[in-house]
C-alpha cells in the first residue's frame, strides 16, 4: 500500500516533470563564429568588417632559430591581435613562397650537407627547402607536435591549413618540382599526415586539393583517406574549376565536410574572379551562395571584398558559409529543459558547442550536426522563464552563437 509520503513525493516529482512549451522568437543576424567570408590579419578592413576569421602565413624560421628552441613570441602576437578584434585565426605555416626565402631555421640552412635550390618561380627568384636532409623531416613533425602540444585547445585558433610546396598549397605549379628533394617524398607526406592526425586532437587542420595529384600519397590508400583532415581550394571560383578543382574534390573525397572543414580562398585567375566574387552572379555565372553550398564551405578568403562589396553584402555571404543553428521546440519543467536544435546551414560546427539553459550546459555537444538534421538536448535547468544560450569553450571573448527560432506560445 502506497503511504501518503509517497503519494506527496509523487505528486512533487509530476509537477516537477511538467513539462510546458517556452515562447520563443529569435533572429540571428550575424556571421557565425568560424564560419564566412575571411580577411588576411593585416587588412585594415579586419577592424569593421562583419568577419569572425581572420587568415595568416607563418614560417618556421619565426618560431625556431636554433635546435630544440622554441620561441612562440610571433604566433603570441598574431592570436592575440585576431582575439582583439573578436575573431578567431586560421594559421599556415609556409615553407616555400614565391620570390622569397624558404623558411626553414637557421640552423638547418647552416648544416654543411643541406643544400637548398634557388630557382625561378613567376620569374622571381624563389628557395625550395632541401627534403632530402633527414634533420628538416625530422624538425617538421617535431614543430607540429609542439604547436599541437601549445595551441590544440586554444579558442584564438580556429582551423590549422597545411602542406608544402608553394604557399604550402601542395604544388610547385612553376619551379624544380623534385619528390624527395625541392618536394616531400611520397613516405613523408604520408608519416607527415598521420603525425598531424595523432598531434592535433581538437584543431581541424586541412590540406590543399592538390593534395589529390599523382605528386602526393592519399588517392588510393585508405589508411591516409581515413585521416580526418579537411580541404582548403585557393582558387574557388575561376573559370574553369569545374573542369580542374572539382575532379580533385571528387578524388579525395566529396564527404569530407562531415567530420572536417572546407575552405578555400577566392581566385586570382582573373580580375574578375576577385571584383566580382560576391556580385549576384558570381565572376562566371554561379551565385557564391550557391557554389558554397555545392561544396559545404565554412570559410572562403576574400580579402579584396571590403573595397568590392558593401558590409551586408560580405555579411549576407557570410552567412550563407557553415553552421547555421534553429531551435525548434523548446519546453521547460521547474527543474528541466528539453529542446531540439536543427542545422539549417551547408555544414556543420567543428568545435563542441553546447545547448544551455540558465548556464547550464546540456552533456550533448551540437559538434557534428549535419545540415537538415536536428538533435535533441536536455538540460538540468528549467523554470517559468528559462534563457536558452549556445556555449562554446572554443569562442574568443566578445563572439557570440546566435540561433534562430519561432515558437510562439
Amino acid at each position: 500500500m502506497m503511504t501518503i509520503f509517497a503519494l506527496v513525493c509523487l505528486a512533487v516529482t509530476a509537477e516537477a516533470d511538467d513539462f510546458r512549451p517556452v515562447p520563443l522568437v529569435v533572429r540571428s543576424a550575424e556571421v557565425q563564429p568560424m564560419t564566412g567570408i575571411v580577411l588576411w590579419t593585416t587588412n585594415a578592413a579586419a577592424r569593421s568588417a562583419p568577419i569572425q576569421l581572420e587568415f595568416s602565413y607563418m614560417t618556421y624560421d619565426q618560431v625556431v632559430r636554433e635546435r630544440g628552441h622554441y620561441d612562440w613570441r610571433a604566433m603570441e602576437e598574431l592570436l592575440e591581435g585576431v582575439a582583439r578584434r573578436k575573431h578567431q585565426a586560421i594559421v599556415r605555416f609556409r615553407d616555400t613562397y614565391v620570390g622569397k626565402p624558404t623558411g626553414v631555421p637557421a640552423y638547418i640552412k647552416a648544416l654543411p650537407d643541406y643544400q637548398e635550390t634557388t630557382a625561378p618561380s613567376e620569374t622571381k627568384p624563389t628557395g625550395f627547402p632541401d627534403w632530402s636532409h633527414p634533420e628538416l623531416r625530422r624538425f617538421v613533425l617535431g614543430f607540429y607536435t609542439k604547436l599541437a602540444e601549445k595551441y590544440d585547445q586554444d579558442p584564438r585558433l580556429a582551423f590549422l591549413e597545411a602542406g608544402f610546396g608553394l604557399w604550402a598549397e601542395y604544388h610547385i605549379y612553376d619551379g624544380p618540382m623534385k619528390l624527395g628533394k625541392t618536394f616531400p617524398s611520397k613516405e613523408y607526406q604520408a608519416e607527415f599526415a598521420r603525425h598531424l592526425s595523432e598531434a592535433l586532437r581538437e584543431t581541424p587542420w586541412m590540406l590543399s586539393v592538390d593534395a589529390a595529384l599523382d605528386h602526393a600519397p592519399f588517392v588510393g590508400d585508405a589508411s591516409l583517406m581515413g585521416l580526418r583532415f579537411g580541404l582548403f581550394d585557393d582558387s574557388f571560383n575561376h573559370a574553369k574549376h569545374k573542369l580542374y578543382n572539382e575532379p580533385d574534390w571528387d578524388r579525395l573525397g566529396r564527404d569530407r565536410w562531415k567530420k572536417a572543414p572546407t575552405g578555400g580562398e577566392f581566385s586570382f585567375f582573373e580580375k574578375v574572379d576577385q571584383s566580382d566574387a560576391l556580385g549576384p552572379r558570381g565572376p562566371h555565372g554561379v551565385p557564391f551562395e550557391e557554389h558554397a553550398a555545392k561544396f559545404h564551405i565554412s570559410f572562403m578568403i576574400g580579402d579584396a571584398q571590403p573595397r568590392n562589396q558593401t558590409a551586408d553584402r560580405i555579411r549576407e555571404a557570410g552567412r550563407a558559409c557553415g553552421y547555421r543553428f534553429r531551435v525548434t521546440r523548446f519546453e521547460a519543467s521547474n527543474d528541466r529543459s528539453r529542446l531540439t536544435v536543427e542545422n539549417r546551414g551547408i555544414a556543420p560546427i567543428y568545435h563542441h558547442a553546447f545547448p544551455t539553459v540558465n548556464g547550464v550546459r546540456s552533456t550533448v555537444s551540437l559538434k557534428g550536426l549535419l545540415p537538415r538534421e536536428s538533435r535533441a538536448f536536455e538540460v538540468a535547468a528549467g523554470g517559468a522563464t528559462p534563457t536558452l544560450t549556445i556555449e562554446s569553450d572554443r569562442l574568443v571573448p566578445g563572439q557570440r552563437i546566435e540561433y534562430d527560432a519561432d515558437l510562439q506560445r
